[in-house]
């Protein structure tokens, strides 16, 4: 029998709050064995990342009250001194934490980041340490890493800085390694090496995994277990391959469900709802209630609507400067001569790896970043040469969902001042009273409680901080939103609900979308059409089902190759 390398038994996790004690794990077992793979899943919340946050220690204190036992290689973390943890995290124990722009220091570049863990516990000379940094670097996919590790976070993308994380974590070659969402920014390409390097070395060092996350496609292909908890309890676990394909919970039967599957295009998600009600009884299912259907292709030339958003030519170069004067000596084209056309009420899904341009293209258009050329024709009228004025007010019908949900709310202000602000800014309202019961509405169109207003982006999970932008996003009524990664943050059954939502809300107030991710299968489920990016440049723009069925170009042919075989095995 196998060593076992983490025992949790029946740990209880407490935290301290307004409302009184609120219970965020109850009566928590499972154990991982050496060299073997635990996949933890569950919706936002229900006590994932305070469980790894109770193995590293790293809970917040004296707010919390933690019972039970975690045994590490036979003994009790939960009796060890700060002192003593601080030994063990970073050298035996590692974690790649969710969200990497608030994990990393920004006043200090990459490669010293990477490198001080190593210079701590690995006791290595700076020159020495900071060669193996590079060396990590390249290992988990970083263009240019000798380059890359001199930049400072907010150089690099979002999937780069996880990247930098995954680099950090492994430096020390820990024998337990704790992933909270690991490959959650990263596009598939990327993640399939990611996926494949962290077996490489799990299998070359016998490492044991505890693997956070709702992508229930990377669980099924990496995880030898899986634990499903449910409202801070295990409501299932077993043999990955048994939970997933023959599920006992209606819970865990909701979670499979719901996510959707390239080569299926239903016309709605099912959702968790739909398989249990508030109390955790199993319901029976009626796809007619639900209406589960199959979509037809899309045919821009048959759509009779207008034209929301006409894109011409339009280029974003970013200068590279060099040299003691710090001339421009060359361009960076982020977005290079890119035109298309997008229908009211349709939705243009973008996709491609890390650093391909789609970010940059959605701010472009919406003018948060300056275009170098071309034109963005919104409702007719050109928002390249918008007067300032004139361009506040059209960017009240032009939003914006973030992709880093933690960094796009002020920490200082609570979820009703986020809220009501721009409606008070664009004159939305009434009064203040009108304006809270709006917010109020808002957030339980997107999942949350109305009586959560009172409280601050930092008491929220990070799928709940997602909901609370995508609820921002809506204040002000807008025709077109572009969605930078907004279900990327998302466990698949808050997921599904988001992604109905956002056709709900479309087909109710007829949205037009721009909805970039790194996800094919979601992109393929609520687009109409799929634009594929390449180095700043649109190499494939088709209906989402002609792209999954017969993909053109080889850069596209890539992408769907590169995402996991898991997802084949999930169904209902």
């Amino acid at each position: 029998m196998s060593e076992i390398v983490l025992d949790i038994k029946n740990l209880c996790v407490d935290f301290n709050t307004e409302n009184g004690l609120v219970r965020a794990v109850d009566h928590l077992n499972f154990s991982i064995p050496k060299g073997r793979t635990v996949g933890l899943v569950g919706e936002s919340g229900s006590g994932k990342s305070v469980t790894s946050l109770a193995i590293m220690g790293l809970l917040p204190t004296p707010r919390k009250f933690v019972n039970g036992e975690i045994f590490f290689k036979g003994e009790d973390l939960l009796q060890k001194s700060e002192s003593q943890m601080r030994s063990i995290r970073g050298n035996k124990i590692a974690m790649i934490f969710q969200e990497p722009m608030t994990s990393l220091n920004p006043v200090f570049n990459v490669g010293s980041q990477v490198a001080e863990s190593l210079q701590i516990h690995l006791k290595l000379t700076r020159k020495q340490a900071w060669q193996r940094a590079i060396e990590l670097l390249d290992q988990v996919g970083l263009p240019q890493p000798a380059q890359k590790a001199k930049a400072y976070p907010h150089e690099l993308s979002g999937g780069q800085k996880q990247r930098v994380m995954i680099a950090m974590a492994m430096s020390c070659e820990p024998e337990l390694l704790i992933c909270d969402e690991p490959t959650t920014a990263l596009d598939v390409t990327i993640q399939k090496q990611v996926l494949d390097l962290m077996l490489d070395l799990q299998q070359k060092y016998q490492m044991s995994m505890l693997f956070i996350t709702h992508d229930l496609g990377v669980v099924a292909d990496l995880a030898d277990q899986v634990v499903v908890m449910y409202k801070s309890k295990m409501v299932e676990s077993g043999q990955s391959q048994q939970v997933f394909q023959k599920p006992t919970h209606p819970y865990s039967k909701g979670l499979i469900a719901c996510r959707p599957q390239l080569g299926k295009n239903p016309e709605r998600l099912l959702t968790v709802s739909d398989f249990m009600d508030e109390e955790g009884n199993e319901k029976k299912i009626d796809l007619s209630q639900v209406q589960v259907f199959e979509r037809t292709a899309y045919n821009e030339k048959d759509d009779p609507s207008e034209v929301l958003l006409k894109v011409q030519s339009l280029k974003t170069y970013f200068p590279v400067k060099a040299g003691f004067f710090k001339r421009t000596v060359d361009h960076i084209k982020a977005v290079d001569d890119v035109s298309f056309e997008l229908k009211k009420g349709r939705t243009l899904g973008l996709v491609g790896e890390s650093g391909c341009g789609k970010t940059t293209l959605g701010r472009t258009i919406l003018r948060l970043i300056e275009p170098t050329a071309g034109a963005v024709y919104f409702k007719g009228q050109d928002v390249a040469k918008m007067p300032a004025e004139q361009l506040r007010r059209a960017r009240a019908q032009m939003q914006i969902i973030f992709q880093d949900p933690y960094s796009s709310l002020n920490p200082r202000h609570n979820i009703q001042t986020i809220l009501t602000e721009p409606m008070e800014i664009h004159s939305i309202g009434a009064n203040s009273k009108e304006r809270r019961e709006r917010s109020a509405y808002l957030l339980e169109k997107v999942g949350l409680s109305g009586a959560q207003l009172n409280r601050y982006p930092h008491e929220f999970s990070g799928g709940q901080r997602q909901r609370i932008c995508i609820a921002r996003a809506l204040t002000l009524n807008p025709d077109f939103i572009v969605c930078d990664e907004s279900v990327s943050a998302l466990d698949v059954s808050v997921q599904a609900q988001v992604l109905n939502l956002l056709l709900d809300l479309q087909k109710e107030f007829g949205l037009t979308y721009i909805f970039i991710s790194h996800d094919l299968s979601v992109v393929n489920f609520i687009s109409d059409e799929v634009a594929v990016m390449r180095n700043g440049q649109i190499v494939e723009k088709r209906s989402a089902i002609e792209i999954y069925q017969n993909p053109q170009h080889a850069y596209t042919q890539k992408l769907l190759s590169a995402i996991p075989e898991g997802k084949s095995f999930i169904s209902a």
